[in-house]
C-alpha cells in the first residue's frame, strides 16, 4: 500500500514539475519565437524564417530603431507581410504596412522605438490577411494554433 501512495506521488510530483516547467515566466508554448519568451539582447540580431518570409532585423541605438529587412523564400508571393516588434517593457512596435512579395522578393525594414527604456527585443514577420481578427487571423484560427500567424516555423 505505501509502496502505491509512493508511485503515485512521484508521478503527481513528476507533472507538477512538467507542467510549472512548460508555464514558467508566462510564456505559452508553442514552437514560435513570440511565444517563448525568447528575447534578444539590444546588439543581437533576429534571422529566422517564418511561414516562408525570412525576417533579419537588428537594433541600431544611433538612430533608435530597428532595421533589416524581409524576404519571400518560397516559390510563391506571399500576401500582406508585415514585421512586429515586441520590446522588453511590454510595448509592441508596428505592423508595418502589410505588402505583397513575390518569390526571392525583399523589402527594408525600418521601425522607430519609443523612446521609453527597454533592455531586450522579439521580433517577427506575419503573412497573410490583415482584416480578419487580431493581427489579421483568418476566422476560426486562434493566435497559438497551428495555422495561426504566431505559430513560427524555424528553419535553421
Amino acid at each position: 500500500m505505501k509502496t502505491r501512495f509512493r508511485n503515485l506521488f512521484a508521478i503527481i510530483a513528476m507533472l507538477t514539475i512538467l507542467i510549472s516547467a512548460c508555464a514558467s515566466d508566462g510564456a505559452v508554448v508553442t514552437t514560435g519565437e513570440e511565444e517563448s519568451g525568447i528575447e534578444l539582447a539590444l546588439d543581437e540580431t533576429y534571422d529566422k524564417i517564418r511561414n516562408g518570409a525570412r525576417l533579419v532585423l537588428s537594433y541600431d541605438a544611433e538612430s533608435n530603431s530597428f532595421n533589416g529587412f524581409v524576404e519571400n523564400t518560397t516559390e510563391n508571393t506571399l500576401n500582406q507581410v508585415r514585421v512586429e516588434v515586441h520590446l522588453s517593457n511590454g510595448v509592441e512596435l508596428g505592423p508595418t504596412t502589410p505588402t505583397d512579395l513575390d518569390p526571392d522578393e525583399s523589402i527594408e525594414v525600418s521601425i522607430t522605438a519609443p523612446d521609453e527604456h527597454f533592455d531586450g527585443w522579439s521580433a517577427h514577420p506575419e503573412v497573410g490577411k490583415s482584416g480578419g481578427g487580431e493581427h489579421g487571423l483568418d476566422e476560426g484560427e486562434n493566435e497559438h494554433s497551428e495555422e495561426g500567424e504566431h505559430n513560427e516555423s524555424d528553419s535553421d
